[in-house]
């Protein structure tokens, strides 16, 4: 029987740059009992909602330079920690994280806080579990900032679309990028797993005591059961169950007219051109102002937060809700 373990709370006691109050919801998904979920909550709180999301081996640490200027520019801001990751409940057994139930965690939190007008900010994972609680209760949702993310989908019209290939020909076959298999594999075979290492190989030099606090939510094996299984849900053919909750997801993406930005960095690799694929897809992403953040990689916000930051102020400006 899989069990739930809490990361100590002295694990989080002055992490830089990270002075945050926890907040905690309870959250359900099918098939499990209850868990509590962690998240950030700054600014005013009849503020516009902004909601925060981080993915793969990060959490809400990761935002800690874009929080104060949205709380700054007077708007909401929610930053949860998904389930397995941050302060959040983990489950030990890796086989309790779904692509499914991330989803229905994410999309219980927002229910329990009766979060409406949001504006969901996405990166990495944060695109295919955020993208897909909108596209179950898109009437939620007033605006989206796409940042570093993706939408796995597998789908053959995405070739020679991506910097990274992920998609499936026609003859059953299927064309994936060799860093993205090499970086799977890693995390299915790795006896241990240091969550900072990722970041400082492209975000890096990190300033003192950041490792730490990337690492701050996994003391041990015990603790990162989701962190290896995250990457393990990677959909690498059509067949894959998330490759299904993508293509739905993008399906509701396509009907989709509120305000939709890309905000990518000029040095992603693994998520180059999904920008261009969501302009494409998402009728909302017509006529904005797309954003081309220069100087970062992945993980954008450690790099240049306050600057990705200043673009969500701006874009929720210039986009007010109807």
């Amino acid at each position: 029987m899989a069990e739930v373990v809490r990361t100590p709370d002295e694990r989080f006691v002055d992490l830089p740059g990270y002075a945050f109050a926890p907040h905690y919801a309870m959250v359900t998904a099918r098939g499990l009992p209850p868990v509590r979920m962690h998240y950030v909550e700054a600014g005013p709180p009849d503020g516009e909602v902004v909601l925060l999301l981080h993915g793969q081996p990060t959490w809400s640490y990761l935002y800690r330079t874009v929080i104060p200027v949205l709380a700054a520019a007077g708007l909401r801001v929610i930053a949860p920690d998904h389930i397995g990751f941050g302060r959040s409940d983990k489950w030990t057994e890796p086989t309790a994280y779904t692509l499914s139930r991330h989803v229905q965690w994410l999309s219980s939190l927002i229910t329990e806080l009766d979060l409406t007008g949001v504006t969901l900010v996405a990166q990495d994972w944060g695109g295919p579990i955020g993208l897909s609680a909108l596209a179950a209760d898109p009437g939620r949702f007033a605006r989206v900032v796409a940042a570093n993310t993706v939408l796995h989908t597998a789908d053959p019209s995405l070739a020679g679309r991506l910097k990274w290939a992920n998609h499936g020909l026609d003859d059953g076959r299927v064309v994936l990028e060799e860093a993205l298999v090499d970086y799977l594999l890693y995390y299915v075979r790795a006896p241990d797993i240091v969550a900072s290492f990722f970041v400082e190989a492209v975000a890096g030099p990190l300033a003192p005591g950041v490792a730490q606090a990337y690492d701050a939510p996994f003391p041990g094996r015990t603790y990162q059961a989701g962190l290896r299984q995250l990457t393990a849900l990677l959909p690498l053919t059509r067949n894959d169950p998330g490759a299904a909750i993508g293509r739905s997801t993008m399906s509701a993406l396509a009907h989709f007219d509120r305000p939709f930005l890309t905000a990518y960095s000029d040095g992603d690799p693994a998520t180059a051109g999904w920008e261009s694929v969501f302009c494409d897809q998402v009728p909302g992403a017509r006529g904005q102002s797309h954003v081309q953040i220069t100087g970062a990689g992945h993980f954008l916000q450690e790099q240049r937060g306050e600057e990705l930051g200043r673009v969500i102020v701006d874009f929720v400006a210039a986009n007010p809700a109807p």
